[in-house]
C-alpha cells in the first residue's frame, strides 16, 4: 500500500497530485495534474510486499524528480529480507527492485538481518529499541524481563532489553529447513513472578511464538508479545491464546487483522525522527 505526504515538520498533508492507475495492458502509472513547487520535500510511504506498489512507486518518485523535488521513500517492511541466503537470492532481487526506483533516501525499520541493507542505497535503518521504549512506555513497569525467542534474534532482543532496562532470557528451537517444521523449543528458567515481553522482528503465521509460549509455562496473563512486522497469516489469531498482548507496527497490510487484535502503532514519524541508524 503507497500514501505520499508533502509538508514535513510543519505538518502532514496527503499528496493528491499523482493518483495510481493501471493500464489496460497491466502496466503501473500514476496521473497528475501539475508538478508541485521543487522546493516542497515529498516522502512516499510504502507498506507490506506487493511488487506492483514498488513499480508504482518509481513511478511517483519519477514524477516527484521531474518536478525538481527529492524524494524519502519510507519502507518499513523489506520485503524479501528473510531470503537472505540461498537460491535465489530473494533480498539481493527485492533490493535491485527498491534500488531501481531511485529515490534520495531509503528508510527501513527493524530488518530481519544485516544483509539485505546492505544491498539497498541510500539507506537509513532505524532500530525498534527506541520505538519500543516510547510505544510501551506506560507499562514499561509491569515486565520482570524481555524473552529472546531463538539465536537469531540475540542482538535485536538484548538492545531492546537495554534500552527497557531489564534482564534478558534466552529461548530456542529447531527449524528443519527442508520442511520449514519448528520443533524442540526450550527456555530458560524465568523468574516465578512478572510478566515478560518476547521481542522478534517478523511474526507470519506465529508457530515460532506458540512453540516459545508453551515452553515458558507462563499463563497468557505473564507474557506479552512485540513483533516489529505483522504478517499475521494462517493460524496467527491462535497467539491470543498465548499472550495477553500483542503489539506490532503498521509497516505490513497484515498487522489490521482483526482475528489477531494486535495493537498496532504507526511508524510514519518514527521513521523520520528516529536517527538511530
Amino acid at each position: 500500500m503507497i500514501t505520499t505526504y508533502a509538508k514535513f515538520p510543519q505538518g502532514w498533508t496527503a499528496h493528491s497530485r499523482a493518483s495510481e492507475m493501471r493500464f489496460p495492458a497491466g502496466e503501473c502509472h500514476v496521473t497528475t495534474d501539475k508538478v508541485l513547487d521543487g522546493e516542497t520535500p515529498l516522502y512516499l510511504y510504502l507498506t507490506g510486499a506487493d511488487a506492483n506498489d514498488f513499480v508504482t512507486a518509481a513511478m511517483w518518485i519519477d514524477y516527484a524528480h521531474q518536478g525538481g523535488h527529492k524524494v524519502t521513500a519510507l519502507i518499513p517492511y523489506l520485503p524479501g529480507a528473510r531470503q537472505d541466503r540461498g537460491t535465489p537470492f530473494g533480498a539481493k532481487v527485492y533490493a535491485n527492485l527498491i534500488n531501481a526506483m531511485a529515490a534520495d533516501e531509503i528508510v527501513c525499520f527493524d530488518p530481519h538481518s544485516e544483509i539485505m541493507p546492505a544491498l539497498v542505497n541510500n539507506l537509513r535503518v532505524v532500530y525498534s529499541d527506541a520505538v519500543i521504549k516510547k510505544v510501551l512506555r506506560k507499562t514499561l513497569a509491569d515486565y520482570a524481563g524481555v524473552i529472546c525467542p531463538d539465536e537469531g534474534a540475540h542482538a535485536r532482543t538484548e538492545k531492546v532489553a537495554a534500552a527497557l532496562g531489564l534482564p534478558v532470557y534466552y529461548a530456542k528451537k529447531h527449524r528443519d529447513f527442508t520442511t520449514g517444521k519448528l520443533s524442540g523449543f526450550e527456555c530458560e528458567a524465568l523468574p516465578a513472578t512478572g510478566k515478560f515481553l518476547v521481542v522478534d522482528d517478523i511474526c507470519d503465521g506465529g508457530g515460532t511464538f506458540r512453540g516459545l509460549a508453551a515452553a515458558t509455562g507462563l499463563t497468557k496473563d505473564r507474557l506479552d508479545l512485540w513483533v516489529s512486522h505483522g504478517v499475521f497469516s494462517g493460524n496467527a489469531a491462535a497467539l491470543n491464546d498465548h499472550f495477553g498482548n500483542i503489539y506490532t507496527t503498521d509497516s505490513h497490510p497484515g498487522a489490521a487483522n482483526p482475528a489477531v487484535g494486535a495493537t498496532v502503532s504507526p511508524l510514519i514519524h518514527h521513521l523520520l525522527e528516529g536517527r538511530n541508524s
